[in-house]
């Protein structure tokens, strides 16, 4: 190779992989580990998000969860109230408290209904 601008790709490829042998800089290193730290407290915040939606630990002590025993100790109406009123809560306050969290709350809640009413026929449109 005469000049760099006469260069193959092959030349190239060549040099760059004498190049990738080398060790990486401290700085290098570094960004690397800011990026990758990021990216995984970026993973963490959506699995944070989701386990406060669907499975909150705080309702998770022992081997009932909290919302089974308030079905159980509620009648179909009581319980249909229930989750009415925790779905309208949630959606009352999303824009002042935790925003998209507690709009993925609420659905939870009505999404609950919704099965609760299928799983019970309460309205008497079972297929």
């Amino acid at each position: 190779m005469t000049s760099i601008d006469d260069a193959t790709p092959e030349e190239w490829d060549a040099v760059a992989k004498k190049f990738e042998k080398l060790s990486k800089t401290d700085g290098q290193l570094a960004r690397e580990a800011k990026r990758k730290t990021k990216q995984i407290t970026k993973v963490n915040k959506k699995l944070d998000a989701y386990n406060n939606v669907n499975s909150p630990s705080h309702y998770n002590q022992g081997t009932l969860e909290c919302i089974d025993a308030i079905e159980a100790m509620l009648s179909t109406e009581e319980y249909i109230g229930y989750l009415r009123g925790n779905s309208t809560k949630y959606r009352w306050r999303f824009r002042y408290k935790n925003g998209i969290e507690d709009l993925n709350k609420a659905e939870w809640y009505e999404k609950r209904l919704v099965k609760f009413m299928e799983d019970h026929n309460v309205l008497g449109q079972k297929n």
